[in-house]
C-alpha cells in the first residue's frame, strides 16, 4: 500500500476540531453593560465534530468575575448535529462592577461523554 493510502489526511482544520469540537461566542454582545441591571445576550454554539452530542451550556459562578449570570446557571441544549450544527440560547447576566471585564467561567459538557 502506498503511503498514505487508505488512510484519511488530517488538515489544519480537522485538527483544530479534535482541540476545540464546539464553540461558543457571543451574538451581538453589548458594548457595555449598566451596574446591577440584567441583560440578555445571546450565545451561539457550534458542534465542529463529526458526531453529534448532547450539550449544556454551564455558567459556572466561582470562575466568573465582575460579570455573573442570572437564574439557572446550566441549560440544556438537547443534540446539536456534527459538522457546524449549532444552538443559540439566551442567557441573562448583570454587571457587578465597574470597569473593563471579559466573561469567563462558560464551559459546554457533552452529557454523554462528560467531555468539556
Amino acid at each position: 500500500m502506498a503511503r498514505g493510502e487508505g488512510s484519511a489526511q488530517q488538515t489544519p482544520q480537522s485538527n483544530l476540531d479534535k482541540l476545540l469540537p464546539v464553540t461558543v461566542e457571543p451574538i451581538d454582545p453589548p458594548t457595555s453593560l449598566e451596574l446591577g441591571k440584567p441583560v440578555e445576550i445571546k450565545l451561539l454554539i457550534v458542534n465542529h465534530s463529526s458526531e453529534a452530542m448532547s450539550l449544556q451550556l454551564q455558567m459556572r459562578l466561582a470562575q466568573m468575575s465582575g460579570v455573573v449570570v442570572c437564574g439557572r446557571s446550566f441549560k440544556n441544549l438537547g443534540e446539536v448535529p456534527p459538522s457546524g450544527g449549532s444552538s443559540v440560547v439566551e442567557i441573562r447576566v448583570v454587571a457587578l462592577v465597574a470597569g473593563m471585564f471579559y466573561v469567563q467561567g462558560c464551559s459546554v459538557v457533552d452529557l454523554v461523554s462528560g467531555r468539556e
